[in-house]
């Protein structure tokens, strides 16, 4: 399964009798999937088949979707739904004893949702159907397009992070032969520290000594940041052949590769190595903000 990024757009049009639509449709980088959708007066029954067409083709991302809709000859007829209204003035007189409130003003009530129907004059009922059923066909068409957009964006994502993890892996390969990695380096400086200890006092517990002599060892190897560099890498290269809506793994393999990464900084014994642990941060870094735009 091909990687796919979270943004793209697509538009789309048809005709259905005399009716006319056209959908707009982009997506953007969002931590769940989010829909907003803006439909024309009197097209509110595609708003489930929308929907459910959205969360079926896609895992992640912000969708904003519109439609513009028109019939041809035919002039607008606005009529207010009497049972919805009365039922909105029941509820209100059953609770003005309750709550202290303005009286309603008329725009108010006619802006409730049922009070105003909103059509066309002649409007055909089997016309209407068809036209939602066709506007639905080619809401599906859109979809569609706009996830090959962003297939082809994941192509691109998806070479951008395999350079990424490529210099991770390369630095990591860089620190491990590093000369201040060696032994012999090691127990130099470990001698030199040990040295300094000693030059505080002459009284030195020897317990002490023996235990800050193994924090500045443990603290002088890297062994462990590079391998969990090394793994993590390995994981997030088996999360990209594998496509499909990894992000959210591989963010989060994002966020282990700094952690490493800064504890390498910390652990630095020699300004070799110091650099390699910042060339690595900007890299892993790089990794991470690109790794925000996968599904």
């Amino acid at each position: 399964m091909a990687l796919s990024s979270m943004t793209g757009f697509a538009r789309g049009h048809g005709t259905s009798g005399p009716y006319g639509w056209a959908w707009e449709i982009k997506s953007v980088n969002g931590k769940g999937l989010d829909l907003r959708l803006r439909l024309p007066p009197g097209w509110d029954a595609i708003e489930a088949p929308v929907r459910a067409a959205v969360a079926e083709k896609f895992a992640r991302g912000s969708l904003q979707a519109n439609l513009v809709a028109d019939r041809t000859g035919a002039a607008p007829s606005v009529r207010v739904n009497t049972a919805v209204l009365e039922a909105v003035l029941a509820a209100m007189r059953e609770i003005s004893g309750r709550i202290e409130a303005a009286p309603p003003s008329l725009d108010g009530l006619l802006a409730l949702k049922g009070v105003m129907e909103i059509g066309e004059s002649g409007e055909q009922e089997d016309e209407k159907r068809a036209a939602e059923t066709a506007a639905i066909a080619g809401f599906a068409e859109v979809v569609d397009a706009l996830a090959g957009m962003r297939r082809h964006e994941g192509l691109a994502l998806s070479r951008v992070l395999t350079a990424r993890l490529s210099e991770i892996a390369a630095l990591a390969q860089r620190a491990e032969a590093a000369p201040g990695r060696q032994p012999d380096a090691i127990r130099q400086r470990l001698a030199e520290q040990i040295s300094a200890l000693l030059e505080q006092s002459e009284r030195f517990d020897a317990g002490r000594l023996h235990q800050e002599a193994i924090l500045i060892a443990a603290k002088a190897d890297v062994r462990e940041e590079l391998d969990r560099l090394t793994a993590h890498v390995g994981q997030a290269r088996g999360l990209l052949a594998q496509g499909g809506p990894v992000g959210r793994r591989l963010d989060f393999l994002a966020q282990e590769l700094n952690r490493e990464t800064n504890t390498l900084c910390a652990k630095a014994g020699d300004m070799e190595l110091t650099n390699i642990g910042l060339e690595l941060k900007a890299a892993v870094e790089q990794f991470r903000e690109q790794v925000q735009n996968v599904e």
